[in-house]
């Protein structure tokens, strides 16, 4: 199909040769050379002469199909001069050179078709960089939207159906009774009712807009501590720090990665992580990255294979793909959809195994296309069994069956002992932010209590049970962590210090500091307000 931007008409150029006027005309296909030659014929000079064109303002203009149109008014002026007689061969040989270049020039387009070349390619990766990004826009929105009239369809129905059932229940028994909700047939209708993992999972944004960053030996160093500051990266340096340690790790040469697919492989979990205020893909990060430390920290290369590392760190970045930011206990109350699915068996870790084996079905983000079937087998067994042992529900079970294989000495070459080390290893970064520096570790806190109050505010306007750890009417900052601190966290890290003893002093001991910091701001919140002056000063009146 024809474009009219293609045709373009001939370009008609007005000369002043020694008083005499001239015009020449070319189209946009000519070269610099036939140009020259059209100018040198209508004054009167061989092809070999040097031509030099100047506008009314004195300006040199250049010889070439793309130069300024003119008027009759105003003609360029041209100058030209005969090579010498006494031009030696070299030169000669040279100007016949340029010639014989100009020709194939002509002949070929050389030129012409690499700069339409680069143009039509340098368009291109721009339209699909501005295209990629507007499908991720329009995914985002379409999503945002579908779950908004979700939102108000259910708040509407439920209003319904208690407002019926409520007014039918007062009129059987004449009192007033506060019914739950009703849902109609075999569907629970809830705002996360459909989730991601039937839905085809693709990627929305191509590697071209993921930027690559160079990182500071003082940032790969910073990079292996517990007291990252994770806060301080954008979503793509994040991408960027996470290619680094698998590539450091050694795991892209183990498992033969094409470092694209991996690029890929990291841009699809981004998108398929919700934008919670806590489950989202910073928290993915922050544990993946703690992972990356206690693998440098305790020295694991010496008591794992690279296969394990890879398990380990795969299974961090993908441990709450597609979080709804409701828990287990919702899911299972509310009778979801995932609770269905997985027969309130950890509907949620359940269904983030789900999703990570989804977008590891697409060629594109395949990172373990080319492992063999044995070993992609044990792969993804170690991947399912690591993000189902972070369902803290089972965090009894495996913090005995760690202990009892510590007694009386840890066999690393027990294959049940290992699997057992490694769950508790991702149980440890799944719940480290207490660990890190107080400015890091507190905004996790509130990040984590706004998604608490979110889902008990839900539960109680859906006539669900709420825990006394999310009602905001009853929980504060210290109360929430000092129990999980001293109860859940230090026994834990104590145990694995066990196994490796330098996770006393980097890990154990800054928990220690966590817990009494918060015991002191509880204890602050708790001591009555001083008096006012107003009633220090009726106080001594009085007496």
């Amino acid at each position: 199909m024809g474009n009219a931007s293609s045709i373009e008409p001939t370009k008609t150029i007005f000369l002043d040769i020694d008083g005499k006027k001239e015009k020449i005309m070319f189209s946009r296909h000519c070269g610099t050379r036939d140009i020259h030659d059209l100018i040198a014929h209508a004054a009167g000079v061989s092809r070999y002469a040097e031509i030099s064109l100047k506008d009314s303002t004195g300006a040199f203009v250049s010889l070439n199909p793309t130069m300024p149109i003119n008027t009759q008014s105003s003609p360029y002026k041209v100058t030209s001069k005969e090579p010498s007689p006494t031009t030696g061969d070299g030169e000669v040989f040279t100007q016949v050179l340029s010639q014989v270049a100009s020709q194939f020039n002509k002949v070929f387009k050389v030129e012409e078709i690499k700069t339409d070349i680069a143009t039509r390619l340098s368009a291109l990766e721009r339209k699909m960089e501005l295209e990629g990004l507007k499908a991720v826009e329009i995914e985002k929105c379409k999503r945002d939207i579908s779950d908004i009239k979700d939102q108000i369809w259910n708040a509407q129905k439920k209003f319904v159906d208690f407002n019926r059932l409520s007014n039918e229940t007062q009129a059987d028994s004449g009192e007033t009774q506060t019914p739950r909700p009703v849902y109609v047939g075999n569907t629970v209708d809830h705002f996360y009712s459909s989730l991601s993992d039937e839905r085809k999972i693709s990627l929305k944004r191509d590697v071209p807009s993921y930027p690559k960053y160079t990182l500071s030996q003082e940032t790969i160093e910073y990079l292996k501590q517990p007291t990252f500051d994770i806060w301080h990266w954008e979503p793509n340096e994040m991408l960027s720090l996470l290619e680094h340690m698998f590539h450091e790790l050694g795991l892209v040469a183990e498992f033969n990665i094409n470092p694209i697919t991996l690029k890929r492989f990291f841009l699809c979990v981004q998108e398929n992580y919700r934008n919670n205020p806590f489950h989202n893909f910073r928290h993915c990060f922050c544990v993946t990255q703690m992972m990356y430390g206690m693998i440098h920290l305790c020295h694991l290369w010496e008591v794992m294979t690279r296969e394990d590392l890879g398990i380990l760190m795969t299974a961090c970045v993908c441990h709450d793909l597609d979080h709804p930011g409701y828990n287990n206990t919702y899911q299972i109350n509310a009778r979801t959809e995932l609770a269905i699915r997985y027969n309130d068996i950890s509907p949620l870790e359940n269904h983030h195994c789900a999703v990570a084996f989804k977008i590891l079905s697409n060629p594109e983000c395949n990172i373990f296309a080319n492992v063999d079937k044995d070993t992609f087998k044990r792969i993804r067994a170690g991947i399912t069994m690591l993000i189902l042992a972070t369902d803290m529900a089972r965090h009894g079970e495996i913090m005995d069956n760690f202990k009892m294989k510590l007694e009386p000495e840890f066999d690393y070459k027990n294959k049940d002992s290992l699997d057992t080390l490694k769950m508790v290893l991702i149980k440890c970064c799944d719940i480290s932010n207490e660990v890190r520096p107080m400015e890091v570790s507190e905004p996790w806190v509130d990040c984590l209590l706004e998604e608490y109050f979110n889902q008990s505010d839900r539960e109680k306007m859906e006539g669900l049970p709420v825990a006394p750890f999310m009602d905001r009417d009853k929980v504060t900052k210290p109360t929430a962590q000092i129990g999980f601190i001293k109860f859940v966290l230090i026994p834990m890290f104590e145990t694995v210090a066990k196994l490796f003893p330098v996770i006393d002093s980097t890990m154990v001991e800054p928990l220690r500091i966590a817990r009494d910091r918060y015991e002191d701001m509880k204890e602050k919140n708790s001591m009555p307000p001083p008096p006012s002056q107003s009633n220090k000063k009726k106080t001594v009146t009085e007496k």
